[in-house]
This record gives structure tokens, sequence and C-alpha cells, in this order.
């Protein structure tokens, strides 16, 4: 069961930095210990991801859902009706399913209509945080101060054993402030095209090469950072200012927010299962991703060079060394370094370093997921240019494994098998 206790941090995090007052009128069941928040945004068949987290096997504590559906104040007609649409049915299949015994059941369901959201904000960002924030708010009624929001996207799915291992990951791990969940795409069957199927392989796959070759390089924030694959105690994200507005990749910015905290954790002993259908919902992404590749009728998807990779480990050694003013940083970091105020950082981080082991600790934290990801561009335009993903992710297992894969399922196969160990 998730511990109960009182906070004051609760009350200051709402009352400075919750984006609404409160929406929900409902009281809170005193043993909530879960609260699933899915921002939906002209999605076809919402009904389907509820369906998909009701059919779970019920934890110890009880669960809500929060759906918020979304549009911003100069939304086109058709998303406006597809957003009522949604609404319509989700109303319906739980008046049809749980009608006056909808209090009483282990899962209850709350859906909020924000369909006039500012231009300037409106987006996948601020639809987690209005649902996040209220989550909050529901956990604070009940005092529950480490209650666990877990985020979720309203065209996923999940495996029967999600709930019971989410409230089992973080009772056995208290210290854990947040989590990343393992997650596979659909990569075969009759609902998506072959080319639909072909991209996302190789777009998953693109994702965890990228996430090991970090983990190879031994930086500490090799994490999956999916906005429908991730979970963070109430605590937490209050502490680190919520939720973002970000319109894409708020996911990524959010939990580089968490994962500097410490004892940030992998649960991988269930599965989310993301669509990949292609969207122009947001600016970058998994749909936006399966969407240019169709546009763009591609065969091959490219990926960053290995040796990028190689590049992060040597600079990755060559770090603690720097606290006894030894450089031994390889030429393609060091030119990057250059570009981003290198010395004069360094000499401040020094200056606030008690000791080698927290100068690398401290230095990590500046030489942060952002400056990485910066370095990867950096590199790719000045050094090693994008090969395939299928030859780039090959070379990496075969630094991993001593193996290598003749065809792309079987190379994600063996990705997700590293993921999921």
């Amino acid at each position: 069961m998730i511990n109960y206790g009182r906070t004051n941090v609760m009350n200051y995090y709402l009352n400075r930095y919750a984006y609404r007052t409160k929406i929900i009128q409902e009281e809170v069941n005193p043993q909530t210990g879960i609260i699933v928040v899915i921002p939906c945004h002209n999605e076809p068949d919402l009904v389907s991801a509820l369906l998909s987290l009701y059919d779970c096997k019920q934890p110890n504590c009880k669960v809500e859902v929060i759906v918020v559906i979304n549009a911003s104040e100069n939304a086109e007609e058709a998303v406006l009706k597809q957003n009522q649409t949604s609404y319509d049915e989700a109303i319906q299949w739980c008046a049809t399913n749980f009608g006056e015994l909808a209090s009483a059941l282990e899962m209850t369901f709350h859906f909020i209509q924000e369909n006039s959201l500012p231009k300037k904000h409106a987006g996948v960002g601020l639809a987690r945080k209005i649902g996040m924030d209220e989550a909050v708010r529901r956990f604070a009624a009940i005092d529950c101060h480490n209650g666990v929001i877990s985020c979720y996207d309203a065209d996923a799915s999940c495996e029967p054993n999600y709930l019971v291992e989410l409230e089992k990951h973080f009772k056995e791990n208290p210290k854990s402030p947040a989590c990343s969940i393992h997650f596979e795409h659909p990569i075969s069957g009759e609902e998506f095209s072959p080319e639909i199927y072909n991209g996302i392989m190789q777009y998953e796959l693109h994702l965890r090469y990228y996430k090991n070759g970090l983990a190879d390089a031994n930086l500490p924030f090799a994490f999956h950072t999916i906005g429908s694959s991730m979970a963070v105690r109430s605590n937490a994200y209050q502490k680190q200012n919520g939720m973002n507005k970000r319109k894409a990749g708020e996911d990524f910015y959010f939990l580089q927010k968490l994962i500097p905290l410490g004892n940030f954790t992998e649960l991988k002993t269930t599965k989310i299962i993301p669509s990949p259908r292609v969207s122009d919902r947001v600016p970058f992404g998994t749909g936006k991703a399966m969407q240019s590749w169709l546009n763009d009728s591609q065969e091959e998807l490219l990926s960053y060079h290995p040796n990028s990779f190689i590049e992060l480990r040597l600079f990755a050694a060559a770090v603690p060394k720097l606290y006894e003013d030894i450089n031994e940083i390889p030429a393609t970091v060091q030119a990057f370094l250059e570009t981003i105020d290198f010395e004069e950082n360094l000499i401040n981080i020094k200056k606030n370093s008690k000791s080698a082991a927290h100068f690398s600790e401290v230095f990590f934290k500046w030489f942060n997921a952002f400056k990485v990801l910066k370095f990867m561009h950096f590199s790719r335009d000045q050094f090693f240019p994008d090969v395939p993903i299928f030859e780039g992710a090959n070379e990496l297992l075969a630094w991993l494994t001593e193996n290598k894969e003749g065809d792309l399922k079987g190379l994600l196969a063996k990705y997700r098998k590293i993921d999921s160990e």
C-alpha cells in the first residue's frame, strides 16, 4: 500500500503553480494510491485506452483515471467535434458499465473538458499539467503525500499487470521519486500498413539505440523519456514545480528535472503499448516521426553515428581527471565544449565541489541530458554524419554483446531484451 501522511508542500504547490483551481468535485476515496492522467486531443478511440486500464488486475489501493480532453481556442471544428464524440462515448461507456456503482468501484473515471486553452500554450504539456495538478489536489484531499501519478496516452494500452506492478515498484523503491516504464510498440498485425510497422520498428530501435548508447558511455541519465510510459510521486512532482506547458517534448524536459534527484528507477515487469499511428498533433515525437516517414517514403531511418557514443564514453572517463587539472577530453567533445563556455563553467564547478566524487556529480548536473543531445547534433553536423539505424544499432549491439543481428525485427528484439532485464 502507498504510505499516507501530511505535507505542507502540497498547499504551497497548488497555491503557486497549479494551472487551475479545483475541477473535480467528487470526493476522493481515502485509499486512493494511484491516479492515471490521460491527455486526449482529437483521439478517435479513447474508450479502448480506458478499457485497457479497467481490465488490469487491481492493486491493493484504489485507482483514479483523469482524462483531460483538450483543444486550443483556435482549434478546427473537426477537432472540437472529435473531442465531443470522445467525451460522449467515454461517458456512455462509464454509464453502461458502472452506472450508480461507479463511486464504489476499485477504479473511478473523471473527465475534464478543456476545449479553449490559450493558443500560446495549448498542447500535450499543458493538458498533462492540468490533469497532474488535479491529481495532486486529489491526493492532498486525503493527506497522501507520496501517491503515484502515472502518465498514459489516449491511444495506448497496457499489460494486465500494469497497475499492480506500478504499486509494487514504488513500494519496493521507497526512495525513488519517479520511474520510466518499459514500452513496446506493436510491430505486426492488420491494424496498420506494412510501411507503418516497418517505420515504427526503426523509430523504436532509434530510441533504444540512443538510450543504450548513453548507458554504454556511463552517463548518469540514460533513461527512456516517453510520455505514456512514466510515473512520479506526488511530492516529487510538486518539489520540481510540476509539469511544463511545452507543446511537445514535455516528457523529456519533465523527467530531466527528476532524474538528477537520484534514485530514478525503471519499471521493467510490465509493459505499455504505445500506438504507432501517424499524427500531426505535436511538432515531434512518435506520431510526427511516423507521419514524416510516410511523407518522405523512406526505406531506412537515419540515426546517430556510433562513433559519437565512443567519444562520449571517452569523455565520461576523462571527467574525474578534470578535478586534478588533467585534460584528456577527446577532440570532438572539446570542440563542442568550446561553444558552451566550458572553461568558465569548469572553474565554478570546481569551486562548488567538496571532493573528486562530488565534482563528477556536480559536473554532470551541468553537462546534462540537454547538452548531450546538443553534442550529438554537433557531432553529426561537424564530425560523424548519421548512418542507417540498422547499421548503427548493430554496431552498438556488437559492443554490448559481441553479436550482430541479420534483420530489423531480430535487432529490435535484442534491444527490447536488454531494456527489459
